[in-house]
């Protein structure tokens, strides 16, 4: 089966523009990206993506790689493997000298193939920034409050001494300022693909995301929502209470007879972005155990007196 070419690594057509051999690759890399992919073959793959676009990316290596595509199937061309007659005047065939098995001893295709890619390489001799890369960072709601610090562990693409694509675990410390709203981003300059030819790499962007748990988690980048819990007479007296938030802990006043299910708004106490954001509780309303005949006679008095309400 015949290896498939750098266009139908990335999956663009042969007269692909730059824009779309960009966004093809950038889809291709998050996804075969070892980090986050669960295929087998990921880094085989991430590989093979990375010297697709690589050859393709570049106007002069582009140019020489569609030359050697447009050759026709079993043309001389120099190529010693193939039939014909070169300039020297000695016809090589695949198939060895006067009919004779063709001993290939220790050589490659790769060789040839390696060999290819170092000339083209040699070529490009202009200095190319790296590409930016980007990736999504899981925090905590807490981070946002008060600031952190995380370390993060990459494997982080680079290029070994004969220009193939090598992959690095890298330990990056990640600072999270406070008041950063989820879907924001951190700008990790030279964290990026390589640069070529002496060129910067590019920069690595982490997108903020926050943890969520069915009891809190935020809307609208900077709203937090939070579940609280009530004891059935504080939900019926109101008055004020103790929430331990994500902000630390705050005095709550409850209205009169609230029900399980009511939200109470806490104006700037959200994400504290440099337009803080707004803290919402839901409250739910939970029934303490009975523990002895004591409490058993309390919740007996209660149902007698509100029996005209059940």
């Amino acid at each position: 089966m015949p290896e498939a070419t750098h266009y139908q690594v990335l999956g663009v057509a042969p007269d692909a523009d730059a824009a779309e051999i960009k966004k093809a690759y950038r889809k291709l890399v998050r996804r075969y990206h070892p980090d986050v992919s669960k295929e087998p073959d990921a880094a085989e793959k991430t590989v093979a993506v990375n010297l697709a676009y690589e050859t393709l990316s570049d106007p002069e290596r582009r140019a020489a790689y569609d030359e050697e595509l447009a050759r026709p199937q079993g043309a001389s061309h120099g190529n010693p493997f193939a039939g014909g007659q070169p300039e020297n005047g000695f016809a090589y065939r695949y198939g060895g000298f006067g009919g004779e098995p063709f001993d290939a001893g220790d050589f490659h295709f790769e060789d040839l193939f390696t060999a290819f890619r170092q000339q083209q390489q040699a070529q490009a001799r202009e200095p190319q920034r790296g590409e930016d890369q980007h990736a999504e960072l899981a925090v905590d709601i807490y981070a946002a409050y008060t600031g952190a610090e995380r370390s993060l562990k990459l494997n982080v693409p680079s290029f070994d001494d004969y220009g193939r694509p090598v992959y690095q675990e890298k330990t990056l410390n990640v600072k999270i300022p406070k008041g950063i709203g989820e879907g924001q981003q951190i700008r990790l300059s030279g964290q990026g693909l390589p640069g070529r030819n002496g060129a910067p790499a590019g920069d690595l962007y982490l997108k903020i995301r926050f943890h969520e748990r069915p009891d809190l988690y935020v809307k609208d980048k900077k709203d937090v929502y939070q579940t609280i819990d009530v004891m059935p007479w504080q939900a019926v007296l109101g008055g004020k209470i103790t929430v331990a938030t994500a902000g630390g802990r705050l005095q709550v006043s409850l209205p009169e007879n609230c029900q399980s299910g009511k939200t109470i708004r806490l104006k700037g106490k959200g994400i504290p972005a440099r337009e803080a954001g707004d803290l919402y509780l839901k409250l739910r309303i939970t029934v303490p155990d009975i523990r002895n005949e004591a409490d058993r006679a309390a919740w007996q008095q209660l149902a007698e007196h509100f029996a005209d309400q059940a």
